[in-house]
């Protein structure tokens, strides 16, 4: 190690009993002491082998004598260069050496420091001491711990003798290494001065690296910020700091032109520019930019989470992590909008949450033009393009964009629900869908749509409810062409093309195309009906059920037929009807080929053909092809006529009879005949009008051969083959085959003759007696 000191450091060099001649690296040592050192070791009994490997010295003049036993003295003196070749080699005293205290140390081991007196070893400390304050002296930084434990190891060991161990020694050095601190700084302080003295001019990097180094020690922080009064202990931390007040930037980017308070921060930031990452793992190769993220990177080889949180007890790699993490316990929320007041856990997100003031998005997609206000957004919109998922599932191999969406999967396999409800107590996979739940306590709906006002409780809710007034469907099926306002919808349709239904009923094994489907299906096994009507009380298995029989109070009927204006509670009912506008017929009968507006006429149709009737009366044994006309019938027995006409006050047993009932009241005759424009208060009257003009029968007798128009004629036409006589007088018993010939008969019992002639003032009982031809009477 080389010492540069004005070209005056002198090495000595003294004989050894042996004829070694050792190079002492002391710079102003008195020879005559060094020459009574080794002296004392040589008539000890002791010789010094030729320290050529530990030296440096040519070894080839110096032959060791036969007399020298094997020395247990093994002390290791490094020669020092000339002052010169140093000042060649670095250009002179001012620059900067990098040295370690070993370079220039005396060094004995236990046994050769029991040989020596202590005149020999006050000898040492002196050397040691004075070569400590001349590398000290012209500035090179050496560490002052070494010293110490050389020095104090060896006082210890005076102390001990024989019988001292390696702990023992150690404990007492490090209690008795502050008292020889003190006597460092005075000799370190005292040298310097007398340098300076000497020179008539002083290098003052010493001084302020030794001033540095002491308020480490004592803790001293005499620089203090005259405005928030926080104090350092180097000048230059305070410089930096009060820019923060100033706001002032010196360091200017020559690429983008950002600015920085500190230089070391510039030099960060240029390295976005350059790529240069100086930082790489010793194991895998992998380089960062910054330092701090290749020490985060090497936590993951070595699996090392020396931070744990003292309330959950999770670990971390990084303290700073672990900080952030305690204020998800504490509440503490630091970072405060200046526009908003709003206050955030993390840095990060405030400043996020700053550019929805600022409208700034700094990050732009240079394949799709999509600008992103932070980076990390970025990066996850542009594996959209590249098709990149980084994050695998260890237990079903599923890969995901984000960390975060791979977190919440893997949930699903351990059946964590980390975010409870302290309402309800209800849990869930994922904090944003507890926010969610919270808003039906609270009621919350923040998001309003700014083209009809309606409240919503989610943003992406409102996000797909405003395409409905652009019109916008953005996600199109790749098999049938078919678009969607939401990739969820494509999603459940493009299981339509590939018949995958991933939901299955652990009960009773019916599997699903849509999950919401497999949950209210579940509530059959269940019997579940967690939604109840608040004014009578009704509950149903489906929130849409309740939505719908509301409007059954409310009179509301949003689904409007823009042809008729005619209202309807329900889209599908008014899909319905508009296929009365457009005669539009879908369900056809594979038998016969008969087309029929709606699945269900068709169903009933079709018994016809196989002639099977389900539904039997239990009463009567009567059978019917269909519920509904199973349900009308045993109100027969029943006698109940739940319909009731709110003009005349009479009931009906179906509600189909009170709405054609009603058209009495009202004169209202719907069904026109376009041949004729004659007008109907029923449809199946008009059905068989049009019967007269088209000149179909349909119904034909199977005895006699003849047709009819309608049913109902033939029904009764049959009777005369079959001597049916249904309709029977309460009073005198006689049957008879029509009901209007019973009601006839009838009036004879009453008397009642409610058909009056105009002409002759006289009173009939029957209506064709009325109109027969009769003549005219004479004057």
């Amino acid at each position: 190690m080389a010492l540069p000191y004005n070209g005056s450091s002198q090495s000595h060099v003294s004989e050894i009993p042996g004829g070694v001649h050792m190079r002492i690296p002391a710079l102003s040592l008195d020879f005559s002491m060094l020459g009574k050192l080794a002296e004392s070791v040589g008539e000890g009994g002791q010789e010094c082998p030729p320290p050529c490997q530990s030296w440096g010295e040519d070894c080839s003049a110096h032959a060791q004598p036969s007399w020298l036993s094997p020395p247990p003295l093994h002390y290791k003196f490094r020669a020092l260069p000339q002052v010169s070749s140093i000042e060649e080699k670095e250009g002179g005293t001012s620059g900067v050496l990098a040295a370690r205290f070993q370079d220039v140390a005396v060094e004995f081991t236990w046994e050769e420091w029991r040989h020596l007196d202590p005149a020999q070893r006050t000898l040492h400390r002196n050397v040691m001491l004075e070569n400590y304050e001349n590398l000290v002296s012209i500035g090179i930084p050496i560490s002052k711990l070494d010293l110490l434990f050389l020095l104090k190891r060896e006082d210890v060991q005076n102390q001990e003798g024989e019988a001292g161990t390696g702990t023992c020694i150690e404990g007492k050095i490090r209690l008795e290494m502050k008292e020889m601190t003190a006597e460092l700084r005075l000799s370190g302080e005292e040298t310097q001065r007398q340098r300076c003295i000497g020179d008539g001019a002083c290098d003052s990097t010493w001084r302020e690296n030794f001033d540095v180094h002491q308020k480490f020690h004592t803790e001293r922080k005499p620089f203090e910020c005259n405005q928030c009064g926080k104090t350092f202990a180097k000048r230059a931390a305070l410089t930096v700091h009060q820019r923060i007040h100033t706001g002032e930037k010196p360091y200017e980017c020559n690429y983008c032109g950002k600015a920085f308070k500190e230089r070391s921060s510039l030099t960060v930031h240029q390295r976005i520019h350059t790529g240069e990452k100086p930082y790489e793992c010793n194991q895998c190769g992998k380089a960062f930019k910054y330092r701090k993220s290749m020490v985060e990177h090497q936590s993951t080889h070595t699996r090392e989470k020396p931070y744990k949180c003292y309330h959950c007890g999770k670990t971390f790699t990084q303290r700073a992590t672990l900080t952030v993490h305690q204020r998800i316990h504490t509440g503490e929320k630091p970072f405060e909008c200046n526009q908003c007041g709003k206050a955030f856990r993390y840095r990060k997100s405030m400043v996020k949450h700053q550019s929805i003031h600022t409208g700034e998005k700094p990050y732009k997609c240079d394949q799709c033009g999509k600008a992103f206000i932070d980076r990390s957004i970025l990066t996850v919109h542009q594996r959209i393009h590249t098709g990149e998922k980084p994050y695998e599932c260890n237990h079903c191999g599923k890969t995901f964009k984000e960390r975060a969406s791979l977190t919440v999967h893997q949930t699903i396999h351990t059946g964590e629900k980390p975010f409870e409800c302290n309402l309800c107590g209800k849990a869930f996979r994922r904090r944003d869908y507890l926010k969610l739940h919270q808003r039906i306590h609270t009621g919350g709906k923040p998001y309003e749509c700014n083209q009809c006002g309606k409240k919503i409780a989610k943003r992406a809710a409102l996000i797909v409810h405003q395409r409905i007034h652009t019109g916008e469907k953005p996600y199109e099926c790749n098999h049938c062409g078919k678009t969607f306002t939401e990739r969820a919808s494509l999603t459940v349709h493009q299981r339509i093309h590939t018949g995958e239904k991933p939901f299955e009923c652990n009960l009773c094994g019916k599997t699903f195309i849509r999950r919401n489907r497999l949950t209210v299906h579940q509530r059959i096994h269940t019997g579940e009906k967690p939604y109840e009507c608040n004014q009578c009380g009704k509950a149903f298995s489906q929130k849409s059920g309740l939505t719908i029989h509301q409007r059954i109070h409310t009179g509301e009927t949003p689904f409007e037929c823009n042809q008729c204006g005619k209202g309807f509670r329900r889209r599908y009912l008014l899909n319905l009807h508009q296929r009365i506008h457009t005669g539009e017929k879908p369900y056809e009968c594979n038998q016969c080929g008969k087309a029929f507006r709606y699945r269900k006429s068709m169903v009933k149709h079709q018994s016809i053909h196989t002639g099977e009737k389900p539904y039997e009366c239990y009463q009567c044994g009567k059978a019917f092809r269909c519920r509904k006309s199973i349900v009308k019938h045993q109100r027969i027995h029943t006698g109940e006529t739940p319909h009731e006409c709110n003009h005349c006050g009479k009931t009906f047993t179906e509600r189909a009879s009170l709405t054609v009932h009603r058209r009495i009241h009202t004169g209202e005759k719907p069904f026109e005949c376009n041949l004729c424009g004659k007008t109907f208060m029923r449809r199946n009257r008009l059905s068989i009008h049009q019967r007269i003009h088209t000149g179909e029968k349909p119904y034909k007798c199977k005895q006699c051969g003849k047709a009819f128009i309608d049913r109902s004629t033939l029904t009764v036409h049959q009777r005369i083959h079959t001597g049916e006589k249904p309709y029977e007088c309460n009073q005198c018993g006689k049957a008879f085959r029509y009901r209007k010939s019973m009601v006839k008969h009838q009036s004879i019992h009453s008397g009642e003759k409610p058909y009056e002639c105009n002409w002759l003032s006289k009173v009939l009982s029957q209506k064709s007696t009325l109109i027969f031809p009769q003549p005219l009477p004479t004057q």
